[in-house]
């Protein structure tokens, strides 16, 4: 087996080197529900890197969802009592929107993903601090378990987080190997001229990638909520850089085509073991996100199709 036919099995393979290292470390780490809870915990990271993968994979990046997951916290806070349960569909459906407009921004008015995504996302952490008035606001106990109690726990001693992620990856792959959208993605990520020139509107599909983000990273924002009972526009602080990475040490290239949301759900675990590693290894919280963005750095450079990316600006 040549280079090029492992390459596509490396993400599983750094897994389970990276599981094998923890588990020298303390054996404890190998036990099946000390593995559920690990996957439980990154299920909220797993649901915003998910929405990332569809942009990553026409080729794009989505630099909002942190933000949309903070804004969503707060306006899940604030709509539980005039809508209950339906605040969910409502803080998913403005997620959903604020990715159209970022997607809107990128293919109409020809801006670069990264420098729409990014103003995008200044509007929606302006809009969770306004609603906030920039301070951490609190469910009633009550409420939200009326109306959220069903994302919280374990059933059958699985945690509720980790089968909304399960859903949402069988959605995601339905939506990649069975869609005519996920078949349009791949053909824009493997060569959008070629895409357009075949006479799909590469826009539409474009606007749909960043929607379906935005959304996911409601999503998240939502189980953050519910998990620490409250919002505040501020409370994912720091989720975006291991999202991404994520998404590329799974497999997902930045300019991408190849991958998808199951390269990710593979990516999301290698951060979590990581991260156990580094707290059995002492690295202090601080140091984290350097790391992290080290990792960011070599998954690029070693995933990135080089044949369509000719100068480097």
């Amino acid at each position: 087996m040549n280079l090029d036919k492992l390459k596509k099995h490396f993400p599983w393979i750094t897994l389970v080197v990276l599981a094998i290292f923890v588990g020298l470390l303390d054996p404890n780490f190998l036990r099946p529900e000390n593995l559920l809870q690990l996957a439980g915990d990154i299920s909220t990271l797993f649901i915003m890197a998910l929405g990332i993968t569809f942009v990553i994979y026409i080729g794009g990046i989505d630099l909002s969802a942190q933000s949309v997951a903070n804004m969503t916290t707060v306006l899940a806070t604030l709509l539980l009592p005039l809508m209950g349960g339906f605040a969910a569909l409502a803080c998913i459906a403005i997620g959903a929107v604020f990715g159209l407009v970022s997607g809107f921004v990128s293919t109409r008015l020809k801006v670069p993903s990264f420098i729409a995504t990014l103003a995008v996302g200044g509007v929606a952490l302006s809009v969770g601090q306004y609603a906030s008035g920039q301070k951490a606001l609190y469910m009633d106990a009550a409420m939200r378990e009326q109306a959220f109690g069903w994302m919280t726990g374990n059933i059958a001693g699985l945690p509720r987080e980790m089968l909304i992620a399960a859903v949402l990856l069988v959605i995601g792959l339905v939506i990649e190997r069975r869609m005519v959208v996920g078949r349009v993605l791949k053909a824009i990520g493997a060569g959008e001229l070629a895409a357009s020139a075949s006479g799909l509107n590469v826009d539409r599909y474009k606007m749909i990638a960043f929607s379906m983000s935005g959304a996911c990273a409601a999503i998240a924002g939502l189980l953050f909520a519910v998990k620490l009972s409250g919002g505040s526009p501020v409370i994912a602080n720091g989720f975006l850089l291991p999202a991404i990475v994520a998404v590329l040490v799974g497999g997902t290239p930045l300019t991408g085509g190849v991958g998808g949301v199951l390269n990710t759900a593979i990516g999301a675990l290698i951060v979590a073991v990581v991260r156990t590693s580094m707290l059995y290894l002492d690295v202090p919280a601080t140091a984290q996100q350097i790391f992290f963005g080290l990792v960011l750095i070599v998954a690029i450079a070693l995933t990135i199709d080089r044949s369509k990316v000719r100068t480097v600006k």
